[in-house]
């Protein structure tokens, strides 16, 4: 493969800078264009093979495929291979559950217990849950999944003293908002929720099927109820590939756009 000069022409017409367009740019473009002929799901050609095929080296191959897996345009699953993206499932920035949200996307939502134990607040949940330094925290770490396709990570933080039982009571609803309001008799009224980057862990990466390093959305959810208490504090990790989240934009009540 040839690298592309491209010559930029100035206001006279006159040949202007002239720019040379990375070699890894062009295997980047051609894969993209071989994405649409293979369609969301597909596999990509091995590394060795493109770069056969496109008389390159393979650690251009490798960066012009590392760059569209972080941009979500490929997928990368470990032991597998690397595959064309499907489309973005998205999450509206409300107060809604897991469940609610893969149902209202047509898909059948899953949860995977992987660990609920009681540990002792520091002093940063004790501020969260509003509770005492050492009191008991239900700490319950889920994977979630969609369509049995691994899709996040979510470790919530209870008030252990609030919720007793809570283990057995999981046992019988697949949501635990749905638990918290009709056995305890809580119900969330309003979450504050943050919205950063992270790369995936070792543990992480195992968990969703993905490359230790690439980007995941990271989550952080502080709930409370209808009397203003605080009732939960989540972190969440998101497969960045996934996953987009959608927010509903509208202007104060007391003054229009300009």
């Amino acid at each position: 493969m040839t690298t592309r000069v491209s010559v930029v022409q100035d206001g006279t017409g006159m040949p202007g800078a002239v720019t040379r367009v990375p070699k890894y740019y062009r295997v980047k473009q051609h894969i993209l264009e071989m994405a649409q002929s293979l369609g969301p799901g597909q596999r990509v050609p091995a590394e060795r093979l493109l770069a056969v095929s496109l008389d390159t080296s393979r650690t251009t191959v490798r960066r012009a495929l590392q760059e569209l897996v972080s941009e979500g345009r490929l997928d990368r699953i470990h032991g597998k291979g690397t595959f064309i993206a499907r489309p973005k499932l998205y999450r509206a920035l409300q107060l809604t559950s897991y469940t609610e949200d893969m149902l209202a996307q047509g898909l059948k939502p899953a949860s995977r217990i992987l660990d609920m134990r009681h540990i002792k607040a520091d002093e940063e949940l004790a501020r969260l849950l509003a509770i005492d330094i050492g009191e008991e925290v239900v700490l319950l770490e889920r994977l979630r999944l969609a369509d049995g396709e691994p899709m996040a990570i979510e470790s919530t933080h209870l008030p252990a003293r609030r919720f007793p039982g809570l283990r057995e009571t999981l046992t019988r609803y697949s949501s635990l908002y749905a638990a918290l309001a009709e056995v305890y008799g809580v119900h969330l009224l309003k979450a504050e929720e943050g919205i950063e980057t992270t790369l995936a862990n070792p543990y992480e990466a195992g968990l969703l099927s993905t490359i230790v390093g690439l980007p995941m959305m990271l989550l952080s959810r502080h709930s409370h109820d209808t009397e203003g208490r605080p009732v939960e504090w989540v972190r969440s990790v998101y497969r960045g590939s996934r996953y987009k989240f959608v927010v509903s934009l509208v202007p104060t009540a007391d003054r229009a756009l300009d």
